[in-house]
């Protein structure tokens, strides 16, 4: 499969998004976006639990040894070096999927919510953000909120599908559902301001991926119950959808030009992540 079929047929809104970014620019998020996906489908597939160990542990080992005539990991090596991007970053999304690979999971605290989401989503926001030539700390540190974000949106989207897979990130009913979606929605606020310091032409595809995402938790929402959360399925935004929130990001680039917030919304919750990973040295 090549590069971008990854970006195609597995991300949709990431792809709907990367419509607007210049083509080489593109070709480099699919590069990373390849990357991250083969660790999370190692980790995701179906089959023998210490089978997918092994596979993922030689992926791994593989990456370590720049193996170059993987393609996949020849690209991802040349955006860690071409973007400086801490080899920290990308063991963090391994330890991630390596958290990933027990026969029962269940998450029991904020703190594990949000380091399991920074590890397997936040840690792709951040190496976007430096392909995007981000440099400012406090933008960076917004980058991680938007994947995170959207990794507590696919956790909202997903309970039925992770419980069958003994996967219990949140509790199987609808008030944790849209108590998690709420969390989103202060890491999607936390992550605006911050754009402003991605360079103009990369701008508008970031709000517009934004704000697609951060459209799913609101479908759920609508639901009401637990009863009609379940009825509905895999959750996701039609293409009309995506059409409204395309122009509503229209309205955000241009509120973007007389945002002056420098400040990082979301420190205290950083500051349980940093309890356990220091997020200084990713940066």
């Amino acid at each position: 499969m090549s590069n971008n079929s990854y970006l195609k047929v597995y991300a949709k809104s990431f792809n709907w998004a990367g419509f607007f970014l210049p083509k080489k620019t593109y070709t480099k998020c699919s590069s990373l976006y390849d990357f991250c996906r083969i660790v999370d489908n190692l980790a995701d597939d179906l089959g023998n639990l210490e089978v997918k160990k092994n596979n993922l542990s030689n992926f791994k080992e593989s990456f370590n040894n720049k193996e170059f005539d993987n393609l996949t990991i020849k690209n991802m090596w040349k955006l860690i070096d071409d973007h400086e991007i801490s080899i920290k970053i990308v063991n963090d999304l391994f330890d991630g999927a390596e958290s990933d690979l027990k026969k029962n999971i269940k998450i029991n605290s904020k703190k594990d919510l949000l380091i399991y989401s920074y590890r397997v989503a936040g840690t792709v926001g951040l190496m976007m953000a430096k392909i995007l030539n981000v440099k400012n700390k406090e933008a960076l540190k917004s980058a991680i909120d938007l994947g995170i974000a959207m990794q507590l949106t696919n956790i909202s989207r997903d309970v039925i599908e992770d419980s069958k897979n003994s996967r219990h990130y949140i509790s199987y009913d609808f008030d944790s559902i849209v108590k998690t979606i709420k969390l989103a929605d202060l890491f999607y606020e936390s992550s605006f301001a911050s754009i402003k310091e991605i360079p103009l032409s990369f701008r508008f595809s970031i709000l517009v991926a934004r704000r697609v995402y951060r459209q799913i938790g609101h479908k759920i929402l609508k639901k009401k119950n637990i009863e009609n959360y379940e009825k509905s399925g895999k959750i996701y935004v039609t293409n009309f959808g995506k059409i409204i929130q395309t122009i509503f990001s229209m309205i955000d680039l241009l509120r973007l030009s007389w945002t002056n917030d420098k400040y990082h919304l979301r420190e205290k919750e950083h500051l349980l992540i940093k309890e356990e990973i220091n997020l200084d040295e990713r940066f």
